[in-house]
């Protein structure tokens, strides 16, 4: 089963346009050789903080460390740098490290959501249940933050594997009141139903999920298993058939043939 939680999809598209602000405020004291060096030390942070995520994506640790020192080493006062730069400390298990690059990229962009989101996550992968989802909510009520319900379903996927499920469940429904399309809280709030045996509200999040929009492998396949679990055949051949036909080379139906093979 998916869940949200990784690190990497949280890192903004780092080769977005570059701030203006700083040659806006510049006219006509500032020299112009200087405004230049600093934009293109910018420009240059920028790339290579790109190249550095690509390398830390592709298990590239040295050449990404190459790449984050030299954005840092441009622009100090990237955040972007900072925030990947601690993902790349987390990797080779320094976690002070990791944590201090953290703090600095939350002090240069107190504002910006997706750098505390990042921090969220390391939290979370870290055990820092607490802290982790304090970050996530506040990310999620960041109104320049695009997506509050991967937050808050991040929240709940934190909570779920510190064994708080109750806590979780009303972060997926937080999500869900945000948007109530949002297959990966759906998916989360029927599987832990599923887990607790509580086949019947497992269903209910499910069913009215696909009742009212469009068909998700994922909560297909999950509705097999329920049904089976409920000892009706009739619903879990409803759901294998329309995970074979409306998705007959996805992952989920290779294991739902792995599950019929294997129905113990």
């Amino acid at each position: 089963m998916s869940t949200v939680m990784h690190t990497g999809i949280f890192l903004r598209p780092f080769m977005g346009a570059l701030a203006a602000a700083l040659l806006a405020g510049c006219a006509g004291s500032a020299n112009t050789s200087t405004l230049k060096h600093s934009s293109n030390a910018q420009s240059a942070a920028v790339y290579n903080t790109e190249l550095g995520i690509a390398y830390l994506n592709q298990g590239e640790l040295a050449l990404a460390k190459d790449k984050l020192d030299r954005a840092v080493t441009q622009d100090p006062s990237y955040a972007d740098a900072h925030s990947a730069r601690a993902m790349l400390f987390q990797r080779l298990g320094n976690n002070d490290k990791a944590d201090a690059e953290f703090r600095t990229a939350l002090r240069l962009a107190k504002s910006d959501p997706n750098v505390v989101n990042n921090y969220a996550v390391y939290l979370c992968q870290n055990g820092r249940t607490d802290e982790g989802v304090k970050r996530f909510e506040e990310a999620a009520k960041n109104p320049l933050y695009r997506t509050p319900e991967a937050a808050y379903t991040n929240a709940g996927v934190c909570l779920r594997a510190a064994k708080k499920d109750d806590a979780a469940r009303v972060q997926f429904i937080k999500a869900l009141q945000v948007k109530p399309n949002f297959a990966d809280a759906a998916l989360q709030l029927a599987d832990m139903s599923f887990q607790h045996t509580d086949y019947t509200q497992a269903r209910q999040v499910i069913d009215g999920y696909l009742a009212n929009f469009a068909e998700n492998p994922d909560l297909l396949l999950l509705g097999v298993r329920v049904a089976r679990a409920q000892k009706d055949p009739v619903a879990a051949q409803r759901y294998a058939r329309q995970l074979q036909v409306d998705f007959p080379g996805s992952d989920q139906t290779r294991a739902l043939a792995a599950l019929d093979r294997n129905p113990g």
